[in-house]
């Protein structure tokens, strides 16, 4: 392999290290981790609470629990839901 090309790996590799750490160290160890862009346990919890918020918002008919709720779960479903940009040869997305 040419000397270029080593250096243009060592920089991929190095910029790889910075964005996400626990991927590199899953592959290096031969346990391979998901990459941060598919990792989405936090979107789950913060659907899980605004899910709870909305419940005992209508349970206990406070329109503040309500729309703090919904906002969550907004927010959280955004987070949830995979790139539009990688769903678009699907058919999903915009033309």
């Amino acid at each position: 392999m040419p000397p270029s090309e080593d250096h243009r790996l060592v920089d991929l590799e190095a910029r790889l290290e910075r964005e996400d750490p626990r991927f590199v160290r899953g592959m290096s160890s031969g346990r391979p981790a998901r990459p941060r862009e598919y990792r989405r346990t936090g979107a789950w919890w913060g659907l899980a609470l605004g899910v709870a918020l909305l419940v005992s918002g209508i349970a206990w008919a406070q329109g503040l629990l309500i729309a703090g709720g919904l906002v969550l779960v907004g927010m959280a479903a955004q987070l949830a839901d995979p790139d539009p940009a990688r769903m678009t040869h699907r058919g999903f997305g915009r033309r």
